[in-house]
């Protein structure tokens, strides 16, 4: 019986930190929900920028899903999940670190 309940906590400990790190709950990473629902990468993109310019910071769309915010690079990565019956696009910003932007950078 008690590694039983043993078993079920470690489970809703797993799935609790499963969907957070989804969500992009972490450090340094920017996530936000949009009202509107984008199918086109250049006009999520538009739709990003102009809600981080909102929020006071200095964003620039550099192409192919890579911002420069406030002097660091980030990458778009969208999750779309079920809440309630209705599909939530989940705009998640992922920091890169210095070797990987650099690295993109010289690409374009």
């Amino acid at each position: 019986m008690p590694l039983e309940i043993l078993f079920v906590i470690t489970v809703l400990i797993g799935s609790f930190v499963l969907f957070n790190w989804l969500m992009g709950y972490r450090k340094g990473y920017i996530a936000f929900n949009l009202r509107n629902r984008y199918y086109s990468l250049n006009d999520h993109a538009k739709a990003v920028e102009e809600k981080l310019t909102n929020q006071g910071k200095s964003a620039v769309y550099k192409g192919h899903g890579y911002f420069l915010i406030d002097g660091e690079t980030f990458m778009l990565v969208t999750r779309t999940l079920p809440m309630g019956g209705v599909p939530l696009q989940r705009t998640i910003l992922k920091p890169l670190n210095k070797s990987r932007a650099m690295a993109t950078s010289k690409e374009e």
